[in-house]
Order: structure tokens, then sequence, then C-alpha cells
């Protein structure tokens, strides 16, 4: 099996925010990909095309179209859990055994970083032997092939980057059917006063309410930079 790990850290850093700094590595990031030869060839050169519109003459252009892209709406966030809980409580328990996990590993998070992030996700894969590596990204398949769809059905050059990390993970690149974005204005809506709202998590006048007891101590992570 061909060693990735220098692919799929290259990746992670072209999923991240376009600004300045990335944008002047982006060259050595696509030098990298080509010299370790794990992302196919046709993949590659999609990521050449990718390259060329983010070093456009607008960067601001760039900049706004990476935020319209992975930050208005669920269906391409590239945080994983998002596709699987949602904002649903099996969220945080995920997360805390996902930091458990990278921490087994010897990888510790700085604060702002999320443990679900797939830029976090491929810079922990990075470190892991390659068929460790492919097994762990193989686990997200199905959610990668989501957001792979949804950026396919946007039309955006950023699907060749998950699709490139499909491909390392081992597994088939295909579109999938997908559920089309709850519109923001709705998503961010406050429930009915007294009307009660079920998908909201609150129930309607003279219908049971769940009490949630929650005990009265903090839970704190060690993260270190």
């Amino acid at each position: 099996m061909k060693n990735n790990a220098y692919s799929l850290r290259a990746l992670a850093l072209l999923l991240g925010y376009p600004d300045q700094d990335l944008r002047a590595l982006v060259p050595q990031l696509l030098e990298v990909i080509d010299s370790e030869a794990a992302v196919g060839v046709a993949r590659r050169r999609e990521l050449h095309s990718l390259a060329v519109e983010l070093l456009g003459p607008n960067p601001m252009d760039v900049e706004a179209r990476y935020v319209e892209t992975f930050d208005r709406g669920r269906a391409t966030s590239l945080h994983l859990f998002e596709h699987v809980h949602g904002d649903s409580r099996e969220r945080g328990p995920a997360m805390v055994d996902l930091v458990k996990t990278y921490e087994q590993a010897g990888l510790l998070l700085a604060p702002e970083e999320l443990p679900d992030h797939l830029c976090v996700v491929l810079e922990f894969a990075s470190t892991q032997p390659p068929r460790q590596a492919q097994e762990f990204l193989g686990e997200m398949a199905h959610i990668l092939r989501a957001i792979f769809s949804a950026l396919l059905q946007r039309g955006s050059p950023y699907a060749a980057l998950v699709a490139a990390v499909l491909e390392l993970a081992g597994q088939k690149v295909q579109a999938v059917p997908i559920q089309p974005d709850e519109a923001l204005d709705e998503s961010w809506a406050e429930p009915e006063v007294f009307g009660g709202c079920s998908t909201k998590g609150q129930a309607k006048p003279g219908e049971a309410q769940p009490i949630h007891i929650v005990r009265n101590h903090a839970t704190t992570l060690k993260e270190a930079a």
C-alpha cells in the first residue's frame, strides 16, 4: 500500500480557509500530492484546476466562495458529525470519543479546533500507518460521499478534494442522493411561542414534555495547541 501521509496533510490544508498564507502554499501542496502519486492522475488534474481558482486575481472572491460553499448549509459542512447527529445531544458524546481517539494516538487539539472537522480528521489520518488511515477514513465514507455529491451538485471545484479523500480511503467515488438544505432563515428560527415544535424538541400544549436532569458539574478536556 502506497504511503499517503503527505497527500492527506496537503488535502487537509487545501480544504482550509483560503487566506493569503494558504494561497501562498498552494503550488507546494500540489507538488507534494503529485510527487507522492497516491492520488490518481485524473484526480490530480482536477486539483490543479481548483488551484487555478484559488490563485485567481481577486482573493476576496475566493474567500467569499469558500464561505458560501462550506458555511451556508449543512449539506456541504466540513463538520462530519453534523451530517450524522445534526444539533442533537448525541453529537457531544461522539465528539468526546473522537477526542479520546486522537489523544490515545498522541494528537492534542488546539482549543479552537473541533475534532469532527474534516481538516482535523485528515491531519490525524496522516499520522497513522497507511492501512489504519485507510480504515479510519473508510468508516466515514458515507458522509464523504454525501459531501462530495452536494459539492458536485453545486458545480464546486472543491468536489475534487473530497473525491481525492475517498480515493485515499480506498472507496469508490460516486454521487449519492442528497437531501436539500433547509433554508437558513428556517433553520435559525425560534420555535413558535406556546405553539411548540416537535422538530425543535418542544412539545405542543397538552402533550408530554420530557424533562432532562443535568448534573451540576463541569467536565473539562485537556487540549493543547
